[in-house]
């Protein structure tokens, strides 16, 4: 793992004062507000699907306001829901409902069942609060008598042994590697993007970047004896942009960018900025007084979109949650970035795949199953504003104790700028070596309160040698305010202090 870290082992007062890096441009946003737009707008489409459209049979040519609307099928249902309203959803009763949100291209698409997109989506009814964690396609999991393949692939496999199993087996396969009831799934075919877009009559978008991509792809000519004539370029200018479908999805699905819009974050970002504007297309038209535009979409969707909730399930879900606040969603991405829980390796065929970098799955079930806990928000603001930054090692041979350390202090606001295994794994108690020479006060006590650690303001020589052989070569290291470094007694500390944040 790639150290980022400079130890100034000046006192305070002979410090360089040298500017440290900016870690917020560094550290992995995954895919900011993602969930509360795809969930808003699945449910939302989904619900108009159930409410407007199922069993309905209505004429292109007899759409007026009083035809359309005594033939809405929901009429016929006020009963059954009436009646199912004290039902209680999935998961519910454990005040954890799990929803995996899945995008695929679809059947006109090369490759269209395997998932580009997997997205946990998990709600939580008491305090209304939704959390979103994206796991990448490349991350590879164990498939019975298959060994180890991509996560995308399971979608695909179920397909090709029982149409309409996809949804339902990546499901179970996520479930199984994170430990947790996924009880529902919601499944997008993007093959519908297109229409449904130009159905809105476009979306404005505005481009943060110029895109410049080479080698975006021509759909139908992967096997081209030309390689040129494989790839088109895809230019987009920055600024305010009208797109219709077919250019929305190409600013969505391009990979190839150059500079800054090639990488999975901004390809994430741009697929934020459609979501957005799809649904504020949405609400500015007011869909719901255009019953030929949502028969015309519906349509779209009734092919494209699949889904085991019931339609009790959409609407009970959809009134619990459809007011939910920005700041209640909580995005959490797994990554192969330098304190990611993923790392890059090659298997036994030669493709590229992500691995849990400890070598089991037990870091990423910790984030997901602690992902709605908080940390005490004075707390929070004290650390914010003292900007702490910390290194995390774990000085025993407790597995994995180190990010799980890590996890629960960034919600705390500490920024994590290293996390490894300490030279010394014999540590009873845990260590906090304090490098600010008590510069950064309330950000100390709260650590040391947390860790219920000890705290020392000298760092021991052995330290200093390993901290010297990992600096060597570095450019422009991040230095820590604080290094932490767990001891047995932090195994049992770190999960009963998240138990009780409030």
């Amino acid at each position: 793992m790639t150290n980022n870290i400079e130890i100034n082992l000046k006192p305070p007062e002979e410090s360089d004062g040298q500017p440290k890096t900016n870690f917020e441009e560094a550290k992995p946003a995954g895919a900011k507000k993602l969930l509360k737009n795809l969930l808003y707008i699945c449910v939302f489409l989904t619900v108009s699907f159930s409410l407007f459209y199922i069993n309905a049979n209505i004429s292109e040519q007899n759409s007026s306001s009083s035809s359309w609307f005594d033939k809405i099928p929901i009429l016929g249902r006020i009963k059954h829901l009436v009646e199912s309203a004290d039902k209680q959803l999935k998961g519910e009763k454990a005040d954890r409902i799990n929803i995996l949100l899945l995008g695929m291209g679809g059947k006109n698409h090369e490759g269209g069942y395997l998932t580009d997109t997997i997205i946990l989506a998990s709600l939580q009814p008491s305090i209304k609060k939704a959390a979103m964690l994206s796991i990448p396609r490349d991350m590879a999991i164990p498939i019975e008598d298959m060994g180890w393949r991509k996560i995308n692939n399971v979608n695909a496999y179920a397909e090709t042994q029982t149409a309409g199993s996809g949804g339902l087996a990546s499901s179970q396969a996520v479930s199984d590697v994170l430990n947790m009831p996924i009880d529902y799934y919601v499944r997008i075919d993007f093959a519908g993007f297109i229409n449904i877009i130009d159905k809105l009559g476009g979306v404005k978008i505005y481009v943060d970047n110029t895109l410049d991509d080479y080698k975006y792809p021509i759909m139908g000519m992967g096997d081209a004896e030309s390689y040129e004539a494989r790839y088109e370029h895809l230019h987009i200018e920055k600024g305010w942009q009208d797109m219709d479908g077919e250019l929305a999805l190409k600013y969505t699905r391009s990979r190839h960018a150059a500079g800054a819009e090639g990488s999975d974050f901004a390809r994430g970002k741009r697929q934020q900025k459609i979501l957005e504007a799809v649904k504020e297309k949405i609400l500015s038209i007011n869909i719901l007084f255009e019953p030929k535009l949502i028969i015309d979409i519906m349509d779209e969707l009734q092919e494209h979109i699949s889904t085991n909730l019931k339609t009790w399930e959409i609407i009970k879900i959809w009134s619990i949650f459809k007011n939910i606040e920005t700041d209640s969603i909580i995005n959490k991405a797994l990554d192969n970035s330098p304190n990611g829980l993923l790392t890059d390796t090659i298997n036994e065929s030669g493709a590229y795949i992500l691995i849990p970098r400890n070598g089991d799955f037990s870091e990423i079930q910790y984030l997901a199953g602690n992902i709605f806990s908080d940390a005490p928000a004075e707390a929070k603001t004290q650390v914010n504003r003292e900007k702490a930054a910390i290194d995390v090692r774990n000085g025993t041979w407790i597995n994995g104790l180190a990010t799980k350390a890590a996890l629960d202090l960034e919600k705390y606001g500490f920024d994590v700028i290293h996390i490894s295994n300490c030279g010394r794994q014999n540590f009873q108690n845990s260590v906090i070596y304090d490098l600010t020479g008590g510069a950064k006060p309330q950000s100390l006590t709260i650590l040391k309160e947390k860790t219920k650690s000890n705290i020392s303001i000298e760092l021991p020589q052995w330290l200093i040698d390993d901290l010297a052989k990992e600096l060597a070569g570095q450019k422009n290291p991040i230095q820590p305010d604080f290094i932490l470094i767990l001891g047995q007694s932090a195994d049992s500390t770190a999960s009963g202090a998240e138990n009780t944040a409030e």
